[in-house]
């Protein structure tokens, strides 16, 4: 099964790419607690390699378990994407924290948002780091808050390659990477855009879970494990 077959589901648009490839529409939905064990497993199926490009360095199980356990739903924003089979493939972390005064110049505003993205190597190649930065974004907009924030190694080419796509301002030291973007106000078509993108993912959500459910349910019946 390619990775883009995993992808397939009754709410899918198909487009064409700049390179003439058809490729899914990826709906990205917003999780929440009951998504956690998912989470934590998503991250323990990384690669080292992978870890080291998402966390700065090559956490352990353990502390990539406690990271995921730590995450405060009521205070930051996580986004995911999963596939036909209901696997969480992609995690997007929107952290919230405080305007720091060093960089006060940058925004008035009393808060600033950091995002930190994974994809699962089977889901790579879709655009779908790029739709989850899209899908913070707005929603930074629509929280009035003005600038997002990138911190990776210089090496992270994927997350590189998403700052220069999204215009962001790069600055490079000591191998790594801090890049900033600033954010238009939001506006009824933002708010709006929003809405409708987590009621199409929350629906492609809930016909995957019901899906996953009834395969399980039917295997019992076979006397499957």
């Amino acid at each position: 099964m390619s990775s883009i077959d995993l992808f397939q589901n009754p709410l899918r648009r198909w487009g064409k790419h700049k390179d003439g490839k058809r490729r899914p529409t990826v709906l990205v939905k917003e999780l929440r607690e009951r998504d956690r064990r998912r989470m934590v497993k998503h991250f323990l199926d990384l690669e080292d390699s992978d870890r080291l490009l998402r966390f700065g360095t090559v956490l352990p199980d353990e502390q990539v378990a406690n990271y995921v356990n730590r995450i405060d739903f009521s205070r930051d924003m996580v986004f995911g994407v999963y596939n036909r089979v209901f696997k969480l493939v992609a995690v997007g972390h929107l952290a919230f924290a405080p305007r720091d005064e060093s960089k006060s110049a940058v925004t008035e505003k009393e808060r600033v948002a950091e995002f930190g993205v994974s994809v699962s190597r089977s889901a790579r190649g879709l655009g779908i780091g790029s739709k989850l930065f899209e899908r913070a974004a707005i929603h930074c907009r629509n929280d009035d808050v003005d600038t997002l924030y990138m911190h990776c190694l210089s090496s992270n080419k994927t997350m590189m390659h998403i700052a220069k796509k999204a215009g962001m301002e790069i600055h490079r030291d000591y191998g790594e990477a801090d890049a900033y973007l600033k954010l238009p106000p939001a506006n009824p078509a933002s708010v709006l855009q929003e809405a409708l993108d987590e009621q199409f993912a929350t629906l492609d959500y809930t016909l995957k879970a019901n899906k996953r459910i009834a395969a399980k349910w039917l295997d019992r019946l076979r006397g499957r494990k």
